[in-house]
C-alpha cells in the first residue's frame, strides 16, 4: 500500500489511502459521494475491524492454545467495540454534516440508523463479555439489534436502491433499471439483503457451531451482502444523476427549437443597417 515506486497500479493505491484518510477527518470538510461511499464499505467490515485486536493479542500472546481469553470475554473487550464502532460513527458524523450543508431532514434520518448500530454493537459486546447470559444484557441486545436490521433494511431498500414502488413495469422494483436483462437478480437482492442483515439471530442458540465459527460466517456473508448492494447503490446513483443531467453535457431546452424555420438573428441585420449607414456617410 505504501509502495513509492511507480509499480503495482500506484495511482490506485494512493486513491485508496487518501480516501481512508479522509474518513478520520470526516465533520471538518464537505462530504463527497466518495466519502460517504468508503464509510459503507468500512460498515461490512465490522468483523474485520473488531478482530484487529484479537490478532494483536493473539500473536503477543504467542498463538498459544488458551488464545480464547483474547476474544469477548477479555478485560479489553471496550478496545475491540472501539474498532467496531468506528467506521458506523463516522458515518453518523458524516449525516450529520451533510444534514448541517443541507439542512435535509433525510441525512438525520440516516444517521439515526448508524447511531443505533452502534447501540445494537455496544450490547452485544456486553453480552459476550458477561458470559453470554440470557438475562437483562441478551433481551437489550435483541431488541436494539431487531430495531437496527429494520431500520437499515428499510433505508437500503427504499433509499439506496429505491425499490418496493408499486407502480412499476417490473413489480416491486424502481421504474428505470439498468440491468434489464437480469431482473430475477433484483429480487434475489432483496431478499438477501433483508435476511442478511437478520443474520444476528445465528447467534442465539446456545447450541451449535462455536461463537467464532459463527461471526466469521455472519462477516463473510456481509461483505457478501456489501458487495451486491454496491451493483443497485450505484445504479441508483446514476439513474438520480440522470434525471438531475449532472451526467449529461446537453440540458433540454425549455421550448421548442427549428433549425429549418430559424429566422435571422437581430444582431446580422444591424450589421447590415451598420454597413449601408457607413456608405451613405462616406458618399
Amino acid at each position: 500500500m505504501f509502495d513509492p515506486f511507480p509499480v503495482l497500479f500506484r495511482p490506485s493505491r494512493y486513491w485508496l489511502l487518501k480516501n481512508v484518510g479522509k474518513l478520520f477527518l470526516s465533520g471538518t470538510r464537505r462530504v463527497e459521494f466518495t466519502d460517504f461511499w468508503m464509510g459503507d464499505q468500512f460498515c461490512s467490515l465490522i468483523f474485520t475491524l473488531s478482530n484487529l485486536y484479537l490478532f494483536a493479542c493473539v500473536y503477543a500472546d504467542g498463538f498459544s492454545p488458551n488464545w480464547r481469553k483474547c476474544g469477548s470475554s477479555s478485560p479489553h473487550w471496550p478496545v475491540a467495540f472501539t474498532l467496531a464502532a468506528l467506521p458506523l460513527f463516522v458515518r453518523l458524523v458524516q449525516s450529520i454534516k451533510r444534514y448541517a450543508d443541507s439542512k435535509l431532514i433525510t441525512h438525520l434520518i440516516n444517521g439515526g440508523k448508524y447511531g443505533s448500530g452502534i447501540i445494537s454493537y455496544f450490547f452485544y459486546f456486553l453480552w459476550r463479555h458477561q458470559g453470554r447470559n440470557r438475562g437483562t444484557l441478551f433481551a437489550l441486545w435483541c431488541l436494539f439489534n431487531a430495531c437496527y436490521s429494520i431500520y437499515a433494511s428499510s433505508w437500503d431498500l427504499l433509499m439506496d436502491w429505491s425499490v418496493l414502488r408499486m407502480h412499476s413495469r417490473y413489480p416491486l422494483l424502481r421504474p428505470e433499471v439498468i440491468y434489464s436483462n437480469h431482473i430475477p437478480l433484483y429480487y434475489f437482492a432483496i431478499l438477501s439483503n433483508i435476511l442478511v442483515r437478520f443474520i444476528w439471530v445465528f447467534y442465539i442458540p446456545q447450541s451449535g457451531p462455536d461463537m467464532q465459527l459463527r461471526t466469521f460466517i455472519g462477516g463473510l456473508l456481509e461483505m457478501l451482502r456489501r458487495w451486491q448492494w454496491n451493483f443497485y447503490r450505484l445504479e441508483n446513483e446514476h439513474l438520480g444523476n440522470m434525471d438531475q443531467y449532472r451526467v449529461t453535457r446537453e440540458v433540454p431546452l425549455p421550448y421548442s427549437f427549428d433549425d429549418g424555420n430559424r429566422e435571422d438573428d437581430g444582431e446580422d441585420d444591424g450589421d447590415e443597417d451598420e454597413a449601408h449607414l457607413s456608405k451613405k456617410d462616406r458618399k
